[in-house]
C-alpha cells in the first residue's frame, strides 16, 4: 500500500498544482465586466486632438489673464471669495465683461480644479462668457499666471445644468490631474427673479507642456 501512494504522490502534487495556479489567475486578472469603463465615461472622456494629457501639475501661481480664442473671450482675473451665505461670488455685475477665479481651490495649473467665473451678460451688454455655450471638446483655453508661465487646457466637455442640480461635486470635487472650469449662467431668464434659470460649465485639462 504505502508504496502504491508513493507511486501516485506525483500525479496528486500536479494536480493540487494546477487547481492553485488557476485561483492565482483568477484572483489577479478580476472580473473581466469590470476591465472596461462604463459607457457613459466613453462619451464624456474626450481626448484633445493630438495633444498629449499632463500628468503633473504646475507649482501653485496666481491667475492673471484667461485667453478663449474660440469664442473671443479675454479677460484679466480677480480673486473671488465666498459670501456670507458660503455662496461663491462672481464679478461685479457693472463690469461683465470681467472674469474673476475662485482663490479656495487650486490655481490653474496645479492639481485639482481650478474655476474661473464670468457673466453671460449685465449691464446691458454682452459678458465675458456670452458664447460659452458654443465651446466644445478640443477647444483650447490658456490661462497666464503670475510667475510668467501660461497653462494651457483642452476642453473635454461642456454641460447645460439646472442651478437646483448644480453638480458642486463634479465641478469642486478633488481630481487627480491638473484641471478647469469655467462657470457662467445661461438657459431660460426667469423674469421674475431676474436670474437665469440653468449654468453652462465647460471642463478641461492641462495639456502636457
Amino acid at each position: 500500500m504505502r508504496a502504491k501512494w508513493w507511486r501516485r504522490a506525483p500525479l496528486v502534487l500536479a494536480a493540487v498544482l494546477v487547481a492553485v495556479l488557476a485561483t492565482l489567475a483568477t484572483v489577479l486578472s478580476g472580473p473581466r465586466e469590470t476591465a472596461a469603463p462604463p459607457a457613459s465615461a466613453e462619451r464624456t472622456a474626450v481626448e484633445p486632438s493630438a495633444e498629449p494629457e499632463a500628468s503633473a501639475g504646475m507649482p501653485k501661481a496666481d491667475p492673471v489673464s484667461i485667453d478663449v480664442p474660440k469664442i473671443e473671450a479675454k479677460s484679466s482675473l480677480i480673486p473671488l471669495g465666498l459670501n456670507a451665505d458660503n455662496t461663491i461670488e462672481v464679478p461685479p455685475i457693472t463690469q461683465p465683461l470681467q472674469a474673476g477665479w475662485y482663490v479656495h481651490g487650486p490655481t490653474p495649473g496645479e492639481v485639482g480644479p481650478s474655476v474661473i467665473l464670468g457673466h453671460v451678460d449685465g449691464n446691458q451688454q454682452k459678458g465675458i462668457f456670452f458664447r460659452l455655450k458654443e465651446m466644445a471638446p478640443g477647444d483650447k483655453v490658456s490661462v497666464t499666471r503670475k510667475d510668467g508661465t501660461t497653462a494651457e487646457f483642452a476642453v473635454t466637455k461642456v454641460e447645460r445644468v439646472a442651478k437646483d442640480k448644480f453638480p458642486t461635486d463634479a465641478v469642486y470635487g478633488d481630481t487627480t490631474e491638473p484641471e478647469l472650469r469655467l462657470i457662467t449662467c445661461g438657459g431660460v431668464f426667469d423674469k421674475a427673479s431676474r436670474n437665469y434659470l440653468d449654468n453652462i460649465i465647460v471642463f478641461a485639462r492641462l495639456l502636457a507642456r
